[in-house]
């Protein structure tokens, strides 16, 4: 345990007289995070078009980069790529429904992948004190991609919303956390 001393050193000084903005910060991403579950398809619509926007614009930044760069021997490839990105982020921007079923496809995928890896670890490393909690993560993550591959369509139109909606709702309630212990520091210090 650090001292108020060393904790100052660390710059946690500076940081306690701003205890709110943190708190602040978690408040309005629970509540925005709580909004995005209200209406995930609508979040999910949001999310793929942003997806695709930034396809188009790294797409087109690297056709120019292409052009820029010809006498590197990898031009064609880099066009190719960048017509790639381009193509793809104004498919998924046309039609989004379609590409949040895809982008689930791929979180299907890696989930299930990951998972497998993951039980594949674990058992090879059964030594080692708790190697079960690796295994049931590793099961969690093939049984939730499994689930979700058996539902594909319909999946896809509520998991990016909620994933995002969660994940804003989890980062909330830790800046929130991490402010209300600055002010707890500051009261002590």
């Amino acid at each position: 345990m650090q001292s108020p001393a060393q904790r100052r050193g660390l710059g946690y000084s500076e940081l306690t007289s701003k205890w709110g903005w943190f708190a602040a910060l978690g408040v309005v991403l629970i509540v925005v995070g709580a909004l995005a579950l209200v209406d995930v398809a609508a979040v999910m619509l949001a999310s793929v078009i942003f997806i695709g926007g930034m396809l188009l614009v790294g797409g087109a930044f690297q056709i120019v980069h292409a052009f820029m760069t010809k006498t590197w021997g990898a031009f064609a490839l880099n066009l190719l790529c960048g017509v790639l990105y381009v193509v793809g982020g104004l498919l998924i921007m046309d039609e989004p429904v379609e590409g949040s079923i895809i982008i689930t496809t791929l979180a299907v995928a890696a989930l299930i992948a990951g998972g497998v890896l993951r039980v594949a670890i674990a058992l090879r490393h059964r030594q080692v004190q708790g190697w079960w909690l690796l295994l049931l993560g590793g099961l969690v993550s093939v049984v939730v991609g499994v689930l979700l591959y058996r539902s594909l369509p319909w999946s896809g139109l509520w998991v990016l919303g909620t994933l995002i909606a969660v994940e804003l709702m989890v980062q909330g309630g830790t800046w929130l956390q991490f402010g209300l212990s600055l002010r707890r520091m500051a009261r002590a210090g």
